[in-house]
């Protein structure tokens, strides 16, 4: 079972390194990191780079295909390189699925229209302009599609991925093996949880993030 997880510049590391950490405990499992240029691919903060293994013409039938966001999603909303080759796998694979902004790409390919679909809440409505439905939840699964929220619910959507394939039990045992018990200091993960100050500061940043 291949998995390709696609990376582009600026693309955020737990994006990408959730679903893997999730996905590739799966028996049969092969991660495959991919991009335009075979190479490391800097993430967001320019402090790490990831290795893509592959060129995206090599890798033409992965049967799962994980799409990370990151504010370098932005310069890629365009790039039809990219966006032909998430049209072209997605004919083939079994799910497609994306992390954060990643759903905008998915949105841009065409592959979200009519579609119940998640992102980062500061994101979340630009799906509509693609004819998608933005929902504010933390994975949301329509047909094939599953697309999580912002960053770390990649880590739920890869788990609830690997129920749907591999059963429960295998998933309860890499949420017991990765020890993911989540007991966060602050009940701040969320815009309907956090300070509404601070929701509003994010908000008005975003106008300039998202542009």
């Amino acid at each position: 079972m291949q998995i390709a997880i696609l990376l582009y510049d600026r693309f955020t590391s737990l994006d990408a390194v959730g679903p893997s950490d999730t996905l590739g405990y799966m028996p049969g499992a092969e991660i495959v990191f991919v991009a335009e240029r075979p190479g490391p691919v800097h993430n967001d903060s320019g402090a790490l780079a990831i290795v893509a293994d592959k060129a995206l013409d090599e890798v033409t039938r992965p049967d799962i295909v994980v799409v990370p966001g990151g504010p370098g999603q932005s310069d890629q909303m365009e790039n039809t390189v990219l966006l032909d080759w998430l049209r072209a796998v997605d004919v083939t694979s079994t799910w497609t699925t994306s992390v954060c902004t990643g759903s905008l790409l998915l949105a841009a390919a065409g592959l979200l229209e009519g579609r119940r679909a998640a992102s980062h809440w500061l994101a979340l409505e630009e799906l509509r302009k693609y004819g998608a439905e933005p929902t504010a939840e933390r994975v949301v699964t329509d047909g094939k599609y599953v697309t999580a929220a912002g960053v770390s619910s990649g880590i739920d959507m890869g788990l609830t991925l690997v129920g749907r394939i591999a059963g429960d039990r295998v998933a309860q045992s890499v949420q017991l093996l990765t020890e993911y018990d989540p007991q966060p200091p602050y009940d701040a993960g969320s815009p309907q949880k956090a300070p509404a100050d601070l929701v509003e500061e994010w908000r008005a940043k975003s106008r300039f993030i998202l542009e």
